[in-house]
């Protein structure tokens, strides 16, 4: 009489405890009932579902399955190391992401990950013994290994080929050289706005806005100046006092967004090895502006965000002002109008940029509001399910100096700063007139209402700066004027009738031209 088995056994490689009996099931099938059959094979399938490996450790080769388990543990490992890098810092878990290298790595890992996954389910629906099953049971094992397989290893091959989307999108935006310090405890960027339209002569930044960063707290500041911006002397010793010892100077025809295009057509004038001569002409003009210096710019092409926004599946824009598609040498087709619009990537585009019967102001404000509607809802659920789109967009979208090596310290502070109050100032009348201005009122802005901004960061109140000079600093713009001037035209340039109220809202509060709507 042969006596029963053990009342358990403990399998060292699963840390779990199975039966005897149970354990006699799954490896052998040839004295099974039909229905015991049907159950082991399922629960084969369902065990590498749970625990990769497991089923050849009870009913296969275990040594397979040893080094199936032992992988999967390994994987556990480094998410969790990961998880606990990114609880201590930020900064540089994305950094890490933000190699090209890593990157790489992590894609061919996962690639190895989906394969040994896929060879465990074949191998457990083989376990199974499906040619012992009836026609039915044999036709549910098969689509159930099948459906598990194509969410687990095709899952991972989907999440390899987006990790490569992003590596390459990042090598494709992001340079590789030396990461510049902050100073005077700030991050300077340069955000450009660039219009390369078909009616127009070269690239021409319409939109330039200066953000700049606490470094420790990442409170942000916005200085936003027109494009028709004149009189502008540059810092001695800089690249543009050396070719341009007069200054920016001959009137209309010397406006702050046409130094781009003079300083492409000028590049043999440029040091050897600048990469974007208008870029550098542009930055320096900023900074004898502002006083600030800059560390690094991005430049955001206005025919590359049509192609981002229809990756991100359109914004949401609150409109003030009814907005003509088309107009100027081109007719208009149609019309954006007001309240709660969701644009897709050819009406933001055209949002954006429209001219017939605006002021700059108008426009600035305009594009404005598509970029900050652009930030406010990429939020990372979108970011997820639209990776490849985005990622193959972003490369139509922008140009930067920014380093890989400063993708993590500037994500931190992106962070940081969503829960800071923004403050901004736009230089654009009643605050100064772009043609004709005095240099310290700009200088004595900034420098005040940053020193507010830190201010207000380190004693956590509420109260409005004030800059000196009698300017007014706010969170979106400059104080209202007590007497208002007319707008003045520019070459080429549809400026709306002084008596409509989207003009001169856009001279007084740059928000009451649109908003991003929440």
């Amino acid at each position: 009489m042969s006596r029963a088995p053990a009342p358990s056994m403990v399998d060292d490689e699963v840390g779990v405890y199975v039966s005897g009996r149970a354990h006699r099931t799954l490896a052998d099938a040839d004295t099974l009932s039909s229905g015991m059959r049907r159950r082991r094979a399922f629960t084969l399938v369902l065990l590498t579902l749970v625990l990769p490996g497991s089923a050849q450790l009870v009913a296969g080769n275990r040594s397979l399955g040893r080094l199936a388990v032992r992988a999967w543990l390994v994987l556990v490992a480094l998410l969790m190391g990961f998880g606990l890098v990114f609880l201590a810092s930020h900064s540089l878990a994305i950094g890490l992401l933000g190699r090209g290298w890593v990157l790489g790595t992590v894609e061919w890992l996962i690639v190895a990950y989906a394969g040994l996954w896929a060879l465990l389910f074949v191998d457990a629906w083989r376990l199974g013994r499906p040619s012992s099953l009836v026609l039915r049971a044999r036709r549910m094992l098969t689509a159930c290994t099948a459906v598990m397989l194509v969410f687990t290893s095709g899952g991972l091959v989907y999440a390899a080929s987006t990790v490569g989307a992003g590596r390459d999108a990042l090598g494709a935006l992001f340079s590789d050289g030396a990461a510049v310090g902050a100073v005077d405890g700030r991050y300077n960027v340069l955000l450009l706005g660039a219009d390369t339209g078909r009616d127009r002569v070269g690239t021409r930044p319409d939109s330039i806005q200066l953000v700049s960063i606490d470094a420790r707290t990442g409170a942000p500041v916005t200085f936003g100046f027109a494009r028709d911006t004149e009189n502008i002397n540059f810092r001695p010793g800089s690249t543009m006092a050396r070719l341009m010892p007069q200054g920016w100077n001959c009137g209309d025809q010397c406006l702050l967004n046409g130094l781009f295009t003079w300083a492409q057509d000028h590049a043999a004038q440029f040091p050897a090895g600048t990469k974007s001569p208008g870029v550098l002409a542009t930055r320096e003009a900023v900074e004898a502006l502002s006083g600030l210096t800059i560390q690094y710019y991005v430049m955001i092409d206005l025919k590359g965000f049509r192609k981002m926004v229809d990756a991100v599946g359109g914004l949401d824009v609150t409109v003030k002002y009814r907005t003509p598609i088309g107009g100027g040498t081109s007719p208009i087709v149609g019309w954006i109008e007001p309240g709660t619009q969701h644009l897709d990537g050819y009406h933001a585009l055209w949002y954006a940029r429209s001219r017939q019967g605006s002021t700059n102001y108008e426009r600035m404000a305009r594009q404005r509001c598509v970029l900050t509607a652009m930030s406010d809802q990429l939020d990372p659920e979108t970011v997820l399910l639209r990776f490849q789109k985005i990622a193959s967009a972003s490369s139509a979208l922008l140009q930067t100096d920014l380093p890989q090596s400063e993708l993590g310290r500037f994500a931190d502070l992106a962070m940081k700063a969503r829960s800071q109050k923004i403050r901004s100032v736009n230089f654009v009348p009643p605050l100064i007139k772009p043609w004709s201005y005095d240099p310290h009122t700009i200088t004595s802005t900034v420098a005040s209402t940053i020193a507010a901004s830190e201010k207000g960061v380190a004693t956590k109140t509420k109260a409005k700066p004030k800059a000196k000079g009698g300017a007014t600093a706010t969170r979106t713009t400059a104080a209202k004027p007590r007497h208002r001037a007319a707008p003045r035209a520019q070459p080429g340039t549809a400026v709306q009738d002084p008596t409509k109220a989207a003009g001169n809202a856009a001279e007084s509060d740059l928000s009451s031209v649109c908003s991003a709507a929440s």
